[in-house]
């Protein structure tokens, strides 16, 4: 019997959570399963707060459901939750001023990561099979490698976005959340539309300048799982993928995130005169400043940086790398400038996948300095279900290692 919970053990939910499930079909690749959506999908009859209460109390209930929820719903999974996201989703950090923060069930003196936090704390504590998200700059990515879960952030355009709340939307894509790499298999092919450029993946590539930035403890999980696990991969060559370029990488992700922020969420935040939170606020005002020209010299150099990811990213390659490079900030401490470097940092790792618009699968594969912590793998244009049947391979060798 599919429920909605009665108990929110890890504060994964928000107020205006569902009261009542809304019931999968009966029959189905997911029958009788139940998921979590974020507070940004379109679901008829209700309103949608996207991690802001005066942006709840000012939405107009949805004339009808986002097509993801219709697709999974169709496919027999039930949706029993809207969890709890950071403000306006500006956050990799996992916290909310407004609505609290929701716990990391693997590690609980640590935040969840963010912005899809409630979906990666629900999901980790068992309070549902597989959740949804969002991820513009990392939000899916991250709470799977801080929770402990099994991260998809698609090829762009390849999930349906219709219905879902827009921040910057060259870069937004629909996530997935899952303990079960079977299962998270399952639902990625559930959803995933378009192109499928489906051949195994047989040349891996470890981003080692990436890895050079990482903390020590992340560093080492790195190495000790690709030596584990070296008999049954591709022979893992080392390359340079952006070298000190990287900084710029970054920079210009950063750029043309804020930029599109001005067509999307600021004209709401401005014209509400939103109280945003600390740290959030701070963003909204480096986007609000960001100019026509400093955006146009970024996506120039997103061009160039797609071009040659693209030209390493063949079908059959992906690049290696950490997921994150730190292990996540202690859940005590507010956000703010503290949280700058933290941010920075985490962009280097996600901002390629972003950049260049190519899919990246973030695997479970075991714990730095105490928290979980998940490798990654970006694999070319179409190739989101090779990266999904890859992660159910690593899930074998990692059970019987």
């Amino acid at each position: 019997m599919i429920a909605v919970p009665q108990h929110d053990p890890v504060h994964a939910l928000v107020p205006h959570t569902l009261e009542e499930p809304i019931l999968g079909a009966q029959t189905g690749p997911i029958a009788g399963l139940s998921f979590m959506a974020k507070d940004l999908f379109a679901i008829e009859g209700r309103k949608t707060g996207n991690g802001n209460p005066e942006s709840y109390a000012a939405a107009a209930p949805a004339a009808r459901t986002a097509p993801v929820i219709v697709e999974l719903l169709g496919a027999g999974a039930s949706l029993t939750g809207i969890t709890i996201c950071d403000e306006f989703f500006y956050s990799v950090l996992g916290t909310n001023a407004h609505y609290g923060q929701p716990v990391n069930p693997r590690a609980g003196r640590f935040v969840t990561g963010g912005s899809s936090c409630g979906s990666a704390a629900a999901t980790a504590a068992q309070m549902c099979d597989f959740a949804l998200g969002s991820d513009t700059g990392g939000s899916i990515r991250v709470p799977a490698s801080f929770c402990g879960l099994y991260g998809l952030r698609p090829s762009h355009g390849r999930i349906d976005m219709t219905g879902v709340t827009p921040m910057a939307p060259s870069f937004d894509t629909v996530g997935i959340l899952a303990q079960d790499a079977a299962l998270f298999r399952m639902v990625g092919q559930t959803l995933l539309q378009g192109v499928n450029r489906n051949v195994p993946i047989e040349r891996l590539i470890l981003a080692t300048d990436i890895v050079s930035y990482c903390e020590a403890s992340v560093d080492q999980l790195v190495w000790d799982t690709l030596e584990a696990l070296s008999p049954a991969l591709p022979e893992v060559e080392h390359a340079n993928i952006a070298g000190e370029d990287i900084v710029a990488w970054r920079t210009a992700f950063a750029t043309i995130q804020g930029f599109e922020l001005q067509s999307t969420l600021l004209p709401f935040v401005k014209e509400h005169n939103v109280e945003l939170g600390p740290g959030i606020k701070e963003r909204f005002e480096i986007a609000a400043g960001v100019t026509p020209e400093a955006a146009e010299d970024a996506r120039t150099l997103r061009r160039v940086v797609t071009a040659h990811l693209k030209s390493i990213l063949q079908p059959g390659t992906a690049i290696v790398l950490p997921t994150t490079p730190t292990q996540p900030p202690e859940r005590d401490i507010p956000d703010g400038a503290s949280f700058v470097e933290y941010r920075t940092v985490t962009l280097q790792n996600t901002c390629l996948a972003g950049l260049a618009g190519l899919p990246q699968v973030s695997v479970p594969v075991g714990e730095a300095a105490g928290c979980p912590a998940g490798l990654s793998f970006i694999g070319w244009e179409g190739g989101d279900e090779s990266l999904l049947d890859f992660a159910v391979g690593l899930s074998d060798l990692l059970k019987s290692d």
